[in-house]
């Protein structure tokens, strides 16, 4: 199965007694490969000797390509393919991102720098002062739903509540990204959420600011996002309709001010508590983990018939030695010194049960029921806009 997954894959990774192993196929887009495999050997600094032997394929491009469907016999054995996202037609393993410790291209800081710069940008406003219109700053070029949703923008004609700006990381990179700080973007009283591609990377930035986020109905998932909930740490934005969608979402929000603050505070909350870097190494140690106990044989370094590995041995001090100006900068910042000693931290957090499916059902259909309370309200609201009109 295993071997399947290495039409697509960039990289297979091995780890036996605690040393990762590699063996690259194709190059991914900027180093996406690298900063992944970075983040692995950091997991192994932080928790070494835990982590059980294994073997696996990484594929570093967006969107997933398991299908489903593909895979519906009892005995179909779909591959195992590790990526970042996935969705609910496909049976990719969703891993964190390798912008968690930084993405040099754009010159965006490790996941714990990013934090603290936009927990300060947090402090600089009360949320009632901030911009009462929905912020959204991004490539419109990468998917034809941002460019629709270029279409919501203020103009002479309508005003969407919104204020959007073109992102060219060309001319951004020329000015040292001097206009890209992720810490100076929380000044609007709400942001906009879209996917790119597939899942989009500024999604965590985003909600981590305390502006209401609103959320373009996605189509993708990373390893977090399935865990929030409409109307508690987000507004469900129509994907069809985006521009009324919008309007009516800040109207609502600014009629009412202290529930839409509260969304934002949720939202920020889950990014800065739930989501800090000693909880995502969690997530990657029991993904891995639970990944590790499926496999049916020992895993071991591959090798030539002569006897020498095919596969290269990695560790944290040669992908740095190799690595100049902000990868080596960025890695150096998101290097684990040492292993985990504090007491409450020594090994990774305990693995809650899965949910039994009803629960899991219920989760659902809860969600899917406030998507369609947002819906009945926005309905009801230009209905009655509407009609004021022809009166």
């Amino acid at each position: 199965m295993i071997e399947r997954a290495k039409k697509t894959a960039h990289f297979r990774l091995v780890i036996v007694d605690g040393k990762a192993y590699v063996e690259k196929y194709r190059q991914s887009i900027q180093t996406r490969d690298m900063f992944t495999l970075w983040g692995i050997l950091q997991l192994l600094r932080l928790y070494p000797g835990k982590l059980p032997d294994l073997e696996l394929m990484f594929d570093c491009n967006d969107r997933p390509v398991v299908r489903s469907r593909d895979f519906q016999g009892p005995n179909s054995g779909p591959p195992p393919l590790f990526r970042y996202c996935s969705d609910g037609s496909s049976l990719d393993i969703v891993f964190p991102d390798w912008s968690f410790w930084g993405w040099a291209e754009t010159n965006i800081k490790p996941w714990g720098d990013v934090l603290k710069d936009i927990k300060e940008g947090n402090e600089r406003s009360e949320w009632r002062d901030r911009v009462p219109y929905a912020y959204w700053k991004g490539n419109p070029n990468v998917s034809p739903i941002r460019k629709d949703l270029l279409t919501c923008n203020v103009s002479e004609k309508n005003d969407w509540n919104t204020r959007l700006y073109i992102q060219d990381w060309n001319q951004e990179s020329k000015q040292k990204f001097k206009q890209s700080n992720l810490g100076d973007q929380c000044t609007n009283r709400y942001k906009i959420y879209v996917e790119g591609w597939a899942w989009s990377v500024s999604e965590k930035y985003i909600l981590a600011c305390d502006s209401m986020t609103l959320i373009i109905r996605p189509h993708y998932h990373d390893f977090f996002s399935r865990g929030m909930v409409p109307l508690e740490h987000y507004w469900p934005i129509r994907e069809n309709s985006k521009c009324t969608s919008l309007k009516f979402a800040v109207e609502w929000g600014n009629n009412h001010p202290e529930t839409a603050q509260a969304i934002g505070e949720a939202a920020r909350k889950y990014i800065h508590e739930d989501m800090k870097m000693d909880y995502v190494y969690d997530y990657m140690f029991h993904l891995l983990n639970e990944y590790a106990k499926l496999l049916k044989f020992k895993p071991t370094i591959p090798k030539l018939s002569g006897g020498a590995a095919l596969v290269d041995e990695v560790c944290s001090e040669t992908l740095a030695c190799n690595a100049n100006g902000n990868w080596k900068k960025f890695m150096e910042e998101s290097l684990v010194m040492s292993p985990n000693s504090d007491d409450d931290r020594a090994a990774p957090c305990a693995l809650p049960l899965p949910y039994d499916p009803p629960a899991l059902k219920e989760f659902f259909d809860k969600k899917s029921g406030l998507i369609k309370q947002v819906e009945s309200w926005e309905n009801e609201y230009w209905q009655n806009f509407n009609k004021n009109i022809k009166q």
